[in-house]
């Protein structure tokens, strides 16, 4: 098989409303090109399969360390150590494991079976003008298989819409351009040395991708979300949302029919424990309310049409 035949594919993630128009189904890839310090699916960013363990499932049986052939794994009072260095993801003490306590994280499908799995949604989308959302980790990583999965679901009459962050190259980007009808595009940080030291690359090719999608967006009469997610510290400062605004107006013209700025949220904590990593911000508080409304007046008086900007997810409870 060839690249474009199958794909890693991380979480299926049904009747979603926040990943494009309508009622969707998201796809999530495995694999980025980022690695943002507060990212909410670290499990995304290995493009590689990964075992993590549930322990609120486990029945402390030791079924799964009896299978490993590489010994990586170990359980102790603490919960289950994985030696990383040593598993190589065969998925053994998966299948043996029968409390489904290890987890495989990533999955191989072909473009066929993931778009017939997508197709069991299409009355709902077609109901609410939805589809289904490539998003990730980061699609272009598998742009191939990404691409051929999206002209699938087109030839199938089901909608389609990519979430990208950008970092990646123009080849790969223009392939899945081509079969989305929506365009979600993140911008996080305007300023490159920032954006460098909180995510691990500048924003260089992510600010050139951006205009190349609005350029594709505007030449084929189909619309942009641009998602800025708000993280205390990183890029909820005033400054950065204005200049963001700023970008938008200058570059992306009326490609743009939606900017939503993201709550920061830290319901991912438990997902840092199963992967045996550290999470920088596992004690950062909730944003106020006072806050994203006083970021999402800023994002108004930016520059941008004030009619796409919006803001969502939970804040802190006053008093807390």
């Amino acid at each position: 098989m060839t690249k474009q035949d199958t794909g890693t594919i991380l979480e299926i993630q049904r009747m979603s409303t926040e990943d494009g128009p309508g009622i969707r189904t998201t796809i999530f890839f495995k694999g980025c090109t980022l690695k943002c310090l507060w990212c909410h699916n670290p499990e995304s960013i290995s493009p590689k399969p990964q075992i993590q363990w549930v322990g609120s499932r486990c029945i402390g049986c030791k079924s799964c360390i009896a299978v490993c052939p590489n010994g990586a794994l170990s359980l102790d009072p603490g919960g289950m150590d994985i030696d990383r260095s040593a598993c190589n993801a065969c998925g053994a003490c998966v299948i043996e494991c029968p409390t489904t306590a290890m987890e495989m994280l990533g999955q191989a499908w072909t473009v066929e079976a993931l778009a017939d799995e997508a197709a069991k949604d299409k009355v709902y989308f077609e109901q609410s003008g939805g589809g289904i959302t490539v998003s990730g980790g980061e699609p272009t990583m598998q742009a191939p298989f990404a691409a051929a999965f999206l002209k699938e679901c087109r030839q199938r009459g089901i909608a389609t819409a990519i979430d990208t962050c950008g970092q990646c190259g123009q080849k790969e980007l223009d392939l899945l351009l081509e079969q989305a009808d929506h365009i979600l595009f993140d911008i996080k940080i305007m300023d490159s040395k920032l954006h460098k030291a909180f995510c691990g690359h500048g924003n260089e090719k992510i600010l050139a991708s951006c205009i190349r999608a609005a350029g594709y967006a505007q030449k084929t009469g189909k619309k942009m979300w641009v998602r800025t997610p708000i993280i205390p510290g990183a890029t909820d400062s005033q400054e950065n949302i204005t200049a963001i605004g700023g970008f938008i107006a200058k570059n992306l013209g009326n490609a743009v029919e939606r900017w939503d700025l993201c709550a920061f949220n830290n319901l991912c904590r438990d997902k840092y424990l199963r992967l045996g990593l550290v999470w920088e911000y596992e004690k950062v508080e909730l944003l106020e309310k006072a806050l994203m409304e006083k970021l999402a007046a800023t994002a108004k008086k930016s520059g941008v049409n004030r009619q796409i900007v919006r803001w969502s997810g939970a804040t802190r409870l006053e008093g807390e």
